[in-house]
C-alpha cells in the first residue's frame, strides 16, 4: 500500500488521478516551470522572465498546473509567488529527468 492506495489494484478514478498527473508533465513548458520550482518557491515575475515566455503563457501553464495539484501559489501584496505542491511533484521531475538522462 502507497498513502492508502494498492498499487497493484488501481481503480478507475485513482488510475485517471494519476493521468491526469502524468498529463501534465507531457508539454515541455510545464516540464520547464517544474524544474524551474525544484530548488523552492519564485515569484511569477521572475518565471517569466527565468523562462523568456509571456505573463499570459506562464500563467495559463500554471493553472492548469494548480488545477493538477502539481503547483501551489500564493499571494503577497501583488506578488504572486508559487511552488512545487508538495515534495512527491519534486521526486517524480527528478525521476523522470534521471530516466532521459539515463546512459
Amino acid at each position: 500500500m502507497i498513502d492508502n492506495c494498492d498499487i497493484t489494484s488501481v481503480d478507475e478514478q485513482t488510475a485517471e488521478r494519476v493521468a491526469s498527473l502524468f498529463e501534465s508533465l507531457s508539454d515541455p513548458t510545464r516540464v520547464r516551470i517544474i524544474s524551474a520550482l525544484v530548488a523552492g518557491e519564485v515569484n511569477v515575475g521572475d518565471l517569466v522572465q527565468a523562462m523568456g515566455l509571456s505573463k499570459s503563457a506562464i500563467s495559463h501553464q500554471l493553472r492548469g498546473l494548480r488545477d493538477k495539484r502539481v503547483v501551489r501559489a500564493r499571494k503577497k501584496g501583488r506578488q504572486v509567488f508559487v511552488a512545487l505542491d508538495d515534495e512527491h511533484i519534486s521526486e517524480l521531475f527528478k525521476r523522470g529527468l534521471d530516466h532521459v538522462c539515463h546512459e
